[in-house]
């Protein structure tokens, strides 16, 4: 259907205005009116343009993007902390990282390198307390205290690290919304019936914050 009237539809109604009283010279008037453009515009306000934040370039910026994105600034500075160390060779830290001659998952390795953070925590303690209690309760605490306390350990590790992955992913997940690091996966498995799979992390720091925390560290 046309927005304008027909051309016999106008005649009628200039009839109808003459037969009222109503004076020709409004014609001109009336048809601008009934066909300006702003009828036909949306009279809502328009929001204003949002313009995305500028990269963080020193240490103070990326600390102050921290504190506003993170729950937990400080760890979440030690992970970006480790994932420029990580990527200073290649430009991405994963899906593996060396250590000797073992290629270590990179989650794995940030999680270990994060252990003397979490020796310090309380939580460990007590950890130690009921791993230690359950290998005796199984027989499996070996005789020698060396020895034992080498098993303790290493299982203390395993827990540690399990529940390390979990506070790495949400620190990374921080970093991504807050646009300090970029992710994607590697290894994935199209034919697994659980889609995504044996997926490794692959953690890339933006090159604002590599170049201002690269300085920082030499």
């Amino acid at each position: 259907m046309s927005l304008y009237p027909r051309q016999s539809d106008t005649a009628v109604l200039f009839a109808l205005l003459r037969g009222k009283g109503i004076h020709i010279w409004c014609r001109s008037c009336l048809i601008h009116e009934m066909f300006q453009a702003d009828l036909f515009r949306d009279s809502r306000p328009s929001e204003p343009m949002r313009l995305a934040a500028p990269p963080p370039t020193t240490t103070v910026s990326i600390l102050e993007r921290l504190s506003t994105n993170c729950k937990r600034p400080r760890y979440a500075f030690m992970v970006l902390n480790l994932l420029v160390e990580a990527s200073q060779r290649t430009g991405s830290a994963g899906p593996y990282v060396l250590v000797g001659d073992m290629r270590v998952p990179v989650r794995d390795w940030l999680c270990d390198a994060l252990v003397p953070v979490a020796q310090r925590d309380p939580r460990r303690l007590s950890i130690e307390g009921r791993v230690r209690q359950m290998l005796e309760d199984a027989g499996a605490l070996p005789a020698d205290p060396d020895d034992a306390q080498r098993l303790v350990d290493e299982k203390v590790l395993e827990r540690i690290r399990i529940s390390g992955r979990t506070n790495v992913s949400r620190a990374v997940s921080e970093l991504v919304r807050a646009g300090l690091v970029k992710r994607h996966y590697q290894g994935f498995r199209v034919d697994h019936h659980n889609r995504g799979a044996k997926r490794q992390a692959v953690y890339v720091v933006t090159e604002p914050v590599m170049r201002a925390l690269s300085r920082a560290t030499t």
